[in-house]
């Protein structure tokens, strides 16, 4: 594939610097910003996140922030989890609908105040969608993109090096929910949370120059504990079932065919946009739905487009959206979205990749 060619509507980072030291071997765009997606290699990324300490550039995980007396109520117009209870110091996974009931974003949303939301958004401009919203709705309540980028610690160690960086309260922090710490005079939210099953907190670093200063202490404190700059891992999310916005579902698809239904609260969220067209399609359910599929392959080509599934006839009842080789399970892991018909565990299927069919089977969880 060509290079990225680099613009100033390609935004770097507070971090960039840093993950060009550790020799970044690719970038993706995310929100307009450069992601890494790999440093030695995918695999041996894979191993370390698992076994050590990382330090990922996550800034593309960019907040849009909802501040005034009808911050609340905006945010829950923007999904179908009742969020009435949540208190500040709280995050919440929300899956945010369209008035279709279609996913635009599934972000972490944090309450700093009763009148003061962040949303940390995945892959999709959905600060235009907020603010049109508010407009439509004359809402009191400012929408904005604040100077704030998000620095992950994951995996075993995390909390061992958060600790040496922001001190011994840290580890009190409970799983999706976070304090506020100081680093160098400014106060920063950390949150237990991240993109990976390993474990590990999320810095949402306030201010583009306090990046680097923050990146190399926590390299610094973390060499006696083998800490590489790394970043989400192909392998270790697919294991995970980590979904991807804009590979793993879409605007086409409401949050339980993606298998959210969980986050989902569409009798009581009252206010939601997409309310009244989800109530429609959860009394049928979803037929079709996202499902973890076992490859029985020994290489796994790169997945950069849908593939196909297939029952034994040729018929076509899914489509594969990401998809990997495992080191540690000795298959191929995939990411499948499956017609109702075929959800059964042990089902075979056939995916069809780029190389050929690749024998699979429904798996009734995700490995990890």
């Amino acid at each position: 594939m060509a290079m990225i060619s680099p613009s100033r509507r390609l935004r770097r980072t507070p971090f960039s610097d840093g993950n060009e030291a550790a020799g970044v071997k690719g970038y993706t765009v995310y929100n307009h910003m450069l992601l890494p997606t790999v440093f030695r290699s995918i695999e041996e990324d894979y191993r370390h996140l698992k076994h050590a300490v990382q330090v990922w550039d996550v800034a593309c995980e960019r907040q849009v922030e909802l501040r005034g007396p009808d911050a609340g109520r905006l945010m829950q117009m923007l999904t179908p989890r009742d969020l009435r209870g949540m208190l500040p110091g709280q995050c919440a996974y929300v899956p945010l609908v369209d008035e279709t009931g279609g996913m635009l974003n599934d972000p972490v949303a944090l309450k700093l105040a009763e009148d003061r939301w962040w949303i940390s958004i995945a892959d999709s401009d959905l600060l235009l969608w907020v603010k049109g919203i508010v407009y439509g709705y004359r809402l009191d309540v400012l929408v904005d993109e604040p100077d704030i980028a998000p620095l992950a610690v994951q995996g075993p160690k995390a909390e061992d090096l958060v600790a040496r960086i922001f001190g011994d309260g840290v580890r009190k922090v409970r799983f999706f929910r976070f304090g506020w710490f100081e680093f160098e005079g400014t106060w920063m939210v950390v949150a237990r949370s991240g993109y990976s099953k390993q474990g590990g907190f999320e810095i949402y670093v306030d201010g583009f120059d306090n990046g680097m200063p923050l990146w190399n202490a926590l390299m610094e404190a973390g060499r006696d504990l083998d800490v590489h700059a790394g970043c989400p891992n192909l392998i270790e999310r697919i294991e995970s079932g980590l979904l991807s916005y804009g590979n793993d579902m879409t605007r086409e698809n409401t949050p339980h065919e993606c298998g959210l239904g969980r986050f989902c609260d569409t009798q009581t969220a009252i206010g939601c946009v997409g309310r009244d067209a989800l109530l429609r399609v959860s009394m049928e359910g979803p037929v079709r739905q996202i499902r973890a599929l076992e490859l029985d392959a020994t290489s796994v080509p790169p997945c950069d487009r849908i593939w196909d599934v297939t029952d034994a006839r040729g018929m076509r009842v899914g489509r594969v959206t990401s998809a990997a080789l495992s080191p540690d399970f000795n298959c191929g892991v995939a990411i499948g979205m499956v017609r109702m018909t075929h959800w059964d565990p042990g089902t075979h299927l056939l995916v069809q990749g780029p190389d050929g069919p690749i024998d699979a089977h429904v798996r009734e969880t995700f490995w990890n």
